[in-house]
């Protein structure tokens, strides 16, 4: 069927496309998407609208039916957070030099090059790191990446997952690693080329094993890989301090909103080992002289190493990179500086602390994992309701709730991942405990 929006949809053309790639069919053009990721039916999409009006009247009122967490008192995370976003980095990522800087090279983008390298060094002491790379397209991306770089540098091809991480991630591990290495079994064994932990974990808790983690891969000559949440390094320990050799994570936390699904970008850090930096697969820029004595500039570092120089042969793909993230996340942390990381730190676990301790007053709700440190997430079990129907009450009282996790973690029950941040004030707490203790009575 043949639709008036997308020329590519006439018959004809599509039989020139799958002729031109050698592809006997769809079917065939497909096959490398798995069946569960198939719709198998038509998209439930209206009529075409020709009139502009119509179209922009439509999408208007699609858009009226969101509701974001500035509407509404949201305990939303699991992955995307609304902290606090400095006006200046809404400024400054807006601003055309950045905002339309796209792949220029140092000659005609130096400016870029500068503030991606600021970016990189501001990371790199938060993370008491080396090296940083420019943002992949979100943290997912990173970890993925991260655990092929692990495989390549030691030419093993099994990961190991220590602790609990987020369902989406793990489908997105499925599909990078699929073909190179497989997921799951021991912390141990001659295959072993990486064991990844989450640090917090998905289920928010500072897992105190996290340096036996790292031991583990090191005693088995693996790559130890921590995924790290940045937000919280102004008060927890860096990755770096208990051995772990490549660290990676979103920056979204970093003065990036949450944008309906957007706002992510990928950070990597290892030390300054060649086995390692031979294996990044996106641009690292560095301060470099000049011709002219005296003066330097900000460039490539490593640059054969990308696809940019050897294509098909390059350290997987460089391609289109989050790198004004970068750039955003590298003024919220000079705005910040380590003092206001440190408070930020620390107001987050105590606003956490008294909200896990207030819900653990209220009948009907089990706080897990409660005797061991949090930083901004934890989870909760109901009793006497489920967790869609907790939720659904919680709607109602113009709250999001906490992310319900009964379906991706059936073993814990019926239960949510409540999240919170410097946003919230101690009155909206209490307003939760409140409205849960009514909603449960």
């Amino acid at each position: 069927m043949e639709h008036p929006y997308i020329p590519n949809s006439a018959p004809r053309v599509k039989a020139e496309m799958l002729a031109a790639v050698g592809a006997a069919d769809i079917e065939e053009f497909y096959a490398d998407i798995p069946e569960s990721l198939r719709l198998r039916r038509p998209l439930d999409l209206p009529a075409p609208m020709r009139g502009e009006a119509d179209l922009v009247r439509h999408v208007e009122g699609l858009l009226d039916r969101n509701t974001s967490t500035r509407d509404a008192l949201s305990f939303l995370g699991g992955g995307s957070y609304a902290h606090h976003v400095p006006a200046v980095c809404d400024e400054v990522n807006s601003r055309s030099e950045f905002l339309t800087a796209y792949a220029g090279e140092p000659y005609e983008d130096h400016g870029r090059f500068q503030a991606l390298w600021e970016y990189q060094g501001l990371m790199g002491e938060l993370l008491e790191m080396d090296v940083v790379n420019v943002p992949t397209y979100d943290g997912f991306q990173a970890v993925a990446t991260a655990l092929r770089m692990a495989g390549r540098v030691t030419g093993r091809t099994r990961v190991a997952l220590a602790t609990p991480i987020d369902p989406a991630l793990r489908s997105k591990l499925d599909d990078y690693l699929r073909g190179a290495m497989t997921i799951g079994g021991p912390l141990e064994g001659d295959d072993l080329a990486a064991v990844y932990t989450a640090y917090p974990t998905y289920l928010g808790v500072v897992d105190p094993k996290t340096p036996e983690y790292v031991a583990a891969a090191h005693a088995a000559g693996a790559v130890a890989v921590v995924g790290c949440d940045p937000i919280g390094l102004g008060v927890l320990a860096p990755p770096s301090s208990f051995g772990a050799d490549i660290v990676c994570g979103d920056i979204q936390p970093l003065g990036i909103h949450p944008h309906f699904g957007g706002g992510h970008a990928g950070y990597i850090a290892t030390r300054d080992e060649q086995r390692f930096v031979q294996e990044f697969p996106s641009r690292l820029f560095g301060i470099v002289p000049t011709a002219v004595e005296g003066e330097y500039g900000f460039g490539d570092v490593y640059y054969d190493r990308t696809s940019f120089a050897l294509r098909e042969e390059g350290k997987e793909w460089v391609g289109t990179a989050a790198a004004l993230w970068g750039i955003t996340a590298g003024v919220y942390l000079s705005l910040m500086g380590p003092a206001g990381m440190a408070e930020l730190g620390e107001g987050l676990m105590a606003r956490c602390r008294y909200l896990m301790d207030a819900l653990a007053s209220v009948p009907g709700i089990e706080v897990l994992d409660a005797g061991v440190p949090h930083l901004k997430e934890f989870a909760v079990r109901y009793t006497g309701k489920t967790a869609a129907e907790v939720d659904d009450a919680l709607r109602d009282r113009g709250i999001h709730g906490g992310v319900v996790l009964s379906k991706t973690f059936p073993e814990l029950g019926e239960s949510a991942l409540y999240c919170v941040t410097e946003l919230h004030t101690q009155a909206d707490l209490d307003r939760l405990a409140a409205e849960l203790k009514e909603i449960l009575a």
